[in-house]
C-alpha cells in the first residue's frame, strides 16, 4: 500500500562517522566499542538532534544536518547523563536540555530533583543556566521563525511539563568579543516566563506551523490551537469541543516534543490517541481512537473542521488477534496529502480521503491478513513525524534509528483496479475499493502521465461499465476535478467529481463498509479566536472554508449537476434565441477551442478539431455559461476573472481528456492513417476503438458533456467501415451514430456506385434533414444527383417567378389537382393565365406538357418495373422552358446552374422513363 523510500539510517548516518572520529581522537586503528546512540529531536528543518555516550565515558550531544548529510558536535557533558529532551535554536547558539536524574542506590537519599532543565551557551561552549529543577517530565522546544533580519539575538523557548503547564522564555542575547554570543538577561529568565497554557492533559507541537495544542478539561473536553507569528507574539485561535470519556489519559501526553528514552510512556494504559494534521490549502483534522473496555472493537474518528463534520467509525476486531500479547492497541494515523491512513496491523487499513468524505466509496477500506503497510518494524514503536511536505508522510523507527518518508503505491492502487474485473456482476465487493483506488490514481496522483496512460490501458480492458458505476464516467470528471481541486476547499462541494451523485438512487454498495459501522455528525462546535496575521492565512482560509461548508450544506442544489445542460438543450431547441445569446455562446466556445489549440499544436495524430460541428459548439458554449453562473452563485470570492478563466479551462480540458484517450487507444492500437479510408473493411483493431468511441458516447451523453469536433465524423468513419449496412443504418436510427455533414460529403464520393453503395447512399439521404440533403445530393456523381439539382433549380425559380408576378395559388381553386406538387399546379394556374391572354400557341404546348407531366407523376406511362413510387417521383424532373432566366443554384451561391443542363437532363430522366433509352 505505502511505498517507502529510507530518508535516514541511524547506523549509516552518524554512527559510522562517530566511529571513524573517535578513532582517530583515541588515536587507534578502529574504536570497535559499541556506541549507544539515541534520537532526542527532530527540528522543523529537518536537523536531527542525537545523544551517544563517547569513548571517555561522557554523553555527548550531536546534530545531523539532513541537507547536507553531515554530522556536528554541539555539547559534550563532564559526566555520562540521561538526556530526555533536547532542542536547539536556529542560529545554534543555545541548547536547551532536559535531564533525568540519577536514581542510583548510591544517590537516593540526597534531596535531588528528577529533573534538570538546563539552557546551554555553545557558540562557543559558555555558561549554563538551570531553568527547571522538577519532580515531573519536562519537555523543551524553541521556537524556529523565519526572520529578515540578518543577525538576531533574541531565542524563544518552550518549556512544557508533566504537571500540565507551558512557559514561554524570551531569552535575550548580545556579542562578546565579537563573536562569542551569551544570554543577556541569565538571572531574570525564571522572572520574565510568560504562562501560556495550563491544565492540559495532551500537548503537540507543529514545528512546521509553529502551533501548539493542547486539550484541557473543563465541563468538557475541549482542544485549543496557540498560533506564534514572526513578532514573537502568540493568541489562542481556535477552540473546539471533543466528546472524549474522562479517564482519556493516564498521563500527560506529548506529541512531537522529542523521544525521551528514559521515561517510557505506557500507552496501553491510554484510552485514547490523538493527532491533529493540518494542510496549507485551509484544511484540518483531529484524529483519535478509542479502544473499548472488551478490546473486541475500536472507535476511531476524524474531526473534519474544513468541512464543518465528523466521522465516526466502530470496528470489530477479531477475538483471536486482539488478545495476543504485544498487539497494536492504537492505530497509527498516517498522514498523506488530504488523505489520512488509519493502519491497524493486522485487522484493516482505511485510507480516508478527507476532501470527499460525503460516501465512504471515496475512502479505501481493505481488511485482513492481507493489509501490511510494507513497514519495516512493528508499529508499535513506530512514530509519525509531521513535515512540511504534506504529500507524503513520514515514519520513524525509534528502535531501529531509521526514517522513511511514505507514499500511496500506484502499483498497488493499479492491482486493485485490475483485480477480480468483472463488469456486470451482481453484489461485486470490489467495486467501492475499486472506485476508491481509481479516484485516488486519477485526483491525487494523476500529473503522472504514464500512470494516466495505465488507467486507460484499464478503461479499453473493461469497457461494459461495472454494476454499481460508470467507470468511463468516473474517469472523465475526476481528470477534470484535478486540474482545479486545489484552488478552492469549497469548490469539492460546488463542481461534480463523482457521476455517483447523478444517480437516482445510490448502490447500497456504496454507501456502507462491511463490518465496519459509519455516523456522520454536522455542524461541529468550533469556536475561531484572532485574526491572521503576515503569512499566516492559514485560519482565515479555515475558517472561509467551514463556514462557507455551512451555507453549501443548507442551499439547495450546491453541486453543478451536469444533467441540468440537457434541460437547457431542450430549452434552446424550442425557443428562438436572441442573436445576442448565440454570440455570447459562440464566444465561449472560441475562448475553448483557442485554449485547445495551444495545448494540441504537436498532437495531430487523431483527426479531432478540425471541422466545424455547430451541434456540439453550440453544447461547449452552453456548458461555459452554466457552469460559470453556478459558480458566481456560489462562489462569488473566486472573482469573475477567475472564475472564467477555471471554467474554460474545465471544458478545454474535457475536449483535451478525450483527444487524450482516442489518441492513446490509437496508439496501443497501432492504427494509421488508412483506417479513415471508407473503402476498406476495418480490422479487429479498428472495431476494439469503434467499441471504445461509443463507450465514451455513451458515458458524455448520460452527463450531457460535450465531444471534440470532428468526433462524430471520426465515429461514424469507424462504423461503417466495421459494421455492416443494415446494422449501421440501425446505430444510426437509435441515435448512437450523428450523421455529419463531413461524414455524408466523403461517403458519397469515396464509395463507389455498386448496388450495395447505391443502397446504402439512398437509405443515409433519407435520413437526413432536408437543408443537408440539399447540400449533399448534388455531390453525388449519380442521375439521381442531376435530377435533384434540376428539381431544385426548377422550384427555385418557379417560386422567384411567383414571387415577381405577384402570384398566389392556394390548392382550393382547382381541387382536382394536388397541391403539393409545384410545377403541375404551377403550370396549370400558368395556363389559365395564357388562355386568358389568347396566347394559342403557347398554351397548346403548355396544356402537353400539363398533360404529359400529369401522366408521368400518376404513373400511367410504362416505366421500368424497378422503379418504385418514392424513386419515380424523386426522380422526376418537370422542367419550365425559360431561357430568359438564368438563375443562380440557391446551395451553392458561387456556382450557376446552366438551364440547358437542366432541359436536357429533364428530357433525358424522362425517356428513362419511359423505356426509350436505357441508363
Amino acid at each position: 500500500m505505502l511505498k517507502l523510500e529510507e530518508t535516514f539510517d541511524l547506523q549509516k548516518d552518524v554512527v559510522f562517522d562517530i566511529l571513524r572520529k573517535e578513532a582517530s581522537v583515541c588515536r587507534v586503528k578502529e574504536y570497535s566499542e559499541a556506541v549507544d546512540t539515541r534520537i532526542l529531536n527532530i527540528e522543523s528543518d529537518g536537523s536531527i538532534l542525537y545523544s551517544w555516550k563517547g569513548s571517555t565515558g561522557t554523553t555527548r550531544i550531536g546534530k545531523y544536518n539532513s541537507n547536507n548529510k553531515q554530522n556536528k558536535l554541539l555539547y559534550t557533558f563532564d559526566k555520562q547523563v540521561c538526556v530526555s529532551s533536547c532542542s536547539l535554536n536556529k542560529e545554534e547558539t543555545l541548547l536547551a536540555v532536559s535531564l533525568t536524574q540519577n536514581t542510583s542506590e548510591e544517590e537516593r537519599l540526597k534531596p535531588i530533583s528528577k529533573c534538570l532543565t538546563l539552557l546551554i551557551e555553545i557558540h562557543p561552549i559558555n555558561n549554563t543556566k538551570v531553568l527547571k529543577a522538577v519532580d515531573c517530565r519536562v519537555k523543551v522546544q524553541f521556537l524556529h521563525q523565519e526572520c529578515d533580519r540578518k543577525s538576531v539575538l533574541e531565542s524563544h523557548l518552550l518549556l512544557l511539563t508533566e504537571d500540565g503547564y507551558v512557559d514561554l522564555y524570551h531569552v535575550l542575547l548580545c556579542k562578546q568579543e565579537g563573536y562569542r554570543v551569551v544570554m543577556a538577561n541569565p538571572d531574570r529568565l525564571s522572572k520574565i516566563a510568560e504562562r501560556i497554557a495550563d491544565d492540559f492533559s495532551w500537548v503537540q507541537w507543529d514545528g512546521h506551523t509553529q502551533r501548539l495544542y493542547y486539550l484541557t478539561l473543563k465541563e468538557k473536553f475541549l482542544l485549543r490551537c496557540i498560533q506564534f507569528y514572526l513578532t514573537h507574539t502568540w493568541e489562542t485561535v481556535l477552540e473546539l469541543t471533543l466528546e472524549l470519556p474522562v479517564n482519556s489519559f493516564h498521563t500527560v501526553k506529548f506529541v512531537n516534543l522529542g523521544f525521551d528514552h528514559f521515561n517510557a510512556e505506557k500507552s496501553d494504559k491510554d484510552l485514547i490517541r490523538m493527532q491533529v494534521f493540518t494542510n496549507q490549502i485551509g484544511s484540518m483534522c483531529v484524529c483519535y481512537s478509542q479502544l473499548l473496555k472488551d478490546k473486541q472493537d475500536l472507535i476511531y474518528k476524524i474531526v473534519l473542521i474544513h468541512k464543518d463534520c465528523s466521522k465516526k467509525f466502530k470496528v470489530s476486531l477479531s477475538s483471536d488477534k486482539s488478545s495476543q500479547k504485544h498487539s497494536q492497541l492504537h492505530p497509527l494515523f498516517i498522514p498523506i496529502g488530504y488523505y489520512i491512513l488509519v493502519y491497524l496491523q493486522g485487522h484493516f487499513l482505511h485510507c480516508i480521503n478527507t476532501r470527499q468524505p460525503e460516501l465512504l466509496c471515496h475512502s479505501l477500506f481493505l481488511a485482513g491478513d492481507e493489509v501490511n503497510l510494507g513497514l519495516q518494524c512493528d508499529p508499535v514503536t513506530a512514530t509519525v513525524l509531521h513535515t512540511e511536505d504534506r504529500s507524503s508522510g513520514q515514519l520513524l523507527d525509534l528502535a531501529g534509528g531509521t526514517i522513511h518518508s511514505a507514499e500511496l503505491s500506484p502499483v498497488f492502487l493499479l492491482q486493485i483496479l485490475r483485480s477480480d474485473a468483472r463488469p456486470r456482476c451482481p453484489s461485486s465487493k470490489s467495486d467501492p475499493q475499486r472506485l476508491a483506488a481509481l479516484h485516488c490514481l486519477l485526483v491525487y496522483m494523476g500529473d503522472d502521465p504514464n500512470l494516466e496512460l495505465k488507467i486507460i490501458e484499464w478503461l479499453c480492458d473493461n469497457m461494459n461499465p461495472f454494476e454499481s458505476f460508470d467507470q468511463v464516467q468516473e474517469f472523465i470528471l475526476a481528470s477534470l476535478y484535478r486540474i482545479v481541486y486545489e484552488k478552492c476547499l469549497s469548490l469539492d462541494k460546488v463542481l461534480p467529481y463523482s457521476s455517483i451523485f447523478e444517480k437516482k438512487e445510490v448502490p447500497v454498495c456504496l454507501l456502507e463498509i462491511p463490518g465496519v459501522v459509519c455516523t456522520t455528525e454536522l455542524h461541529i462546535e468550533t469556536d475561531f479566536k484572532g485574526k491572521a496575521r503576515g503569512a499566516q492565512r492559514f485560519w482565515s482560509e479555515l475558517q472561509w472554508n467551514a463556514e462557507k461548508t455551512k451555507y453549501l450544506d443548507a442551499v439547495p442544489n450546491p453541486r453543478y449537476r451536469t444533467t441540468h445542460i440537457q434541460a437547457e438543450r431542450e430549452k434552446a431547441r424550442s425557443e428562438r434565441r436572441l442573436s445576442s445569446q448565440l454570440n455570447h455562446i459562440e464566444e465561449n466556445t472560441k475562448k475553448v477551442l483557442s485554449m485547445v489549440d495551444t495545448w494540441c499544436l504537436d498532437k495531430k495524430l487523431v483527426p479531432l478539431f478540425q471541422e466545424e460541428d455547430h451541434q456540439q459548439r453550440a453544447l461547449i458554449g452552453l456548458t461555459v455559461d452554466k457552469l460559470r453562473e453556478h459558480l458566481n452563485r456560489h462562489l462569488p470570492r473566486l472573482g469573475k476573472k477567475k472564475t472564467d478563466l477555471l471554467v474554460v479551462k474545465y471544458v478545454a480540458k474535457l475536449l483535451e481528456l478525450i483527444r487524450h484517450m482516442l489518441e492513446s487507444v490509437w496508439l496501443k492500437s497501432k492504427l494509421g492513417p488508412c483506417v479513415l479510408c471508407l473503402m476498406q473493411q476495418g480490422s479487429p483493431a479498428e472495431w476494439s476503438v469503434l467499441h471504445f468511441m461509443l463507450r465514451i458516447l455513451e458515458s458524455t451523453r448520460g452527463l450531457s458533456l460535450p465531444l471534440p469536433p470532428g468526433y462524430h465524423t471520426l465515429l461514424s468513419v469507424f462504423a461503417v467501415r466495421c459494421l455492416p449496412h443494415h446494422t449501421f443504418l440501425q446505430y444510426i436510427d437509435h441515435g448512437f451514430l450523428q450523421l455529419t455533414e463531413t461524414f455524408v460529403s466523403r461517403l458519397m464520393t469515396d464509395l463507389d456506385n455498386s448496388d450495395a453503395n447505391e443502397s446504402l447512399k439512398f437509405s443515409i439521404l433519407k435520413r437526413l434533414p432536408r437543408h443537408m440533403e440539399q447540400r449533399i445530393c448534388h455531390m453525388w456523381d449519380h442521375p439521381v444527383s442531376s435530377a435533384s439539382i434540376s428539381r431544385d433549380y426548377v422550384k427555385t425559380l418557379l417560386e422567384k417567378h411567383n414571387k415577381s408576378k405577384g402570384f398566389h395559388f392556394t390548392g382550393r381553386d382547382k381541387p382536382g389537382f394536388r397541391p403539393e406538387f409545384l410545377p403541375l399546379t404551377y403550370l396549370a394556374k400558368m395556363l389559365s393565365d395564357i388562355e386568358a391572354k389568347g396566347s394559342v400557341c403557347v398554351c397548346v404546348c403548355v396544356c402537353v406538357c400539363v398533360q404529359f407531366c400529369w401522366r408521368i407523376y400518376c404513373g400511367d406511362i410504362n416505366a421500368k418495373a424497378s422503379i418504385s413510387e418514392e424513386q419515380r417521383v424523386f426522380k422526376v424532373v418537370f422542367y419550365f422552358p425559360s431561357s430568359l432566366h438564368a438563375a443562380s443554384n440557391p446551395f451553392e451561391e458561387q456556382e450557376n446552374v446552366d438551364a440547358r443542363f437542366v432541359e436536357e437532363t429533364a428530357l433525358m430522366q424522362t425517356l428513362i422513363l419511359l423505356g426509350s433509352e436505357t441508363k
